[in-house]
């Protein structure tokens, strides 16, 4: 049998194919779930199909996360949260105004979270937090929190440079992200029913009419 290299040890290929395959099982299983549980949602979902999607049995399935919400949570994690640590770092660097970093902050969500496949899992968690509150208390500790925070960061960092009227940040942020999980909520109903809203036109004309209600001064 051929033999081949990897990082100086030599193996065989098949062997070294099955490995790259095991690293990259989870990753794959994270993909199926996301696909099914925007999809179908997390009730409707089976962990069967999941398993199948993925091309692997659900015994290998549970190798890996020891229940679909497990799976969800890994999904979130993976897609989600893990966005929040690198934009925070963008949000503290930035140097120009303010009202061209709340652009910037909400032109970011929607092009590395709303225009994304994931942002379906934000319509599942409205949809069936009532069903699963554990779950909705994981994504309220894990994306919503600290997703406000930065968002409450840049409101404050404008009335602190005199180029916002002071507001209540615990009600300012969600003017922030009202029209955004509006827009990723009607991507993943009407949306998908074929009814028309263009997502970069919508995000123009709410964040001018918000900055135009905030800004002291006229928004440049």
């Amino acid at each position: 049998m051929p033999l081949s290299k990897s990082n100086g040890n030599i193996e065989p290929p098949m062997r070294a194919k099955h490995q790259r395959r095991k690293v990259e099982r989870p990753s794959e299983l994270l993909d199926a779930a996301l696909e099914l549980f925007v999809e179908k949602g997390f009730a409707a979902t089976h962990v069967e199909e999941i398993a199948k999607l993925a091309g692997v049995s659900k015994g290998t399935l549970f190798l890996y996360f020891t229940s679909k919400e497990e799976l969800l949570k890994a999904v979130v994690r993976k897609n989600m949260s893990g966005c929040l640590q690198e934009w925070n770092a963008e949000f503290e660097s930035f140097q120009g105004s303010t009202a061209d970093l709340l652009r910037y902050c909400i032109t970011a969500w929607w092009e590395r979270i709303g225009s994304a496949k994931v942002s379906g899992v934000i319509k599942l968690v409205m949809s069936e937090a009532r069903n699963f509150p554990k779950l909705f208390a994981f994504y309220e500790c894990e994306v919503m929190q600290p997703g406000n925070e930065p968002i409450a960061r840049v409101l404050q960092r404008g009335v602190n440079r005199g180029e916002f009227h002071p507001i209540d940040m615990k009600y300012g942020v969600y003017v922030e992200l009202a029209p955004l999980l509006f827009l990723a909520t009607w991507k993943h109903s009407f949306g998908t029913c074929g009814a028309q809203l263009i997502p970069e036109e919508y995000i123009a004309v709410q964040l001018e009419s918000i900055l135009n209600g905030l800004s002291i001064r006229a928004v440049p």
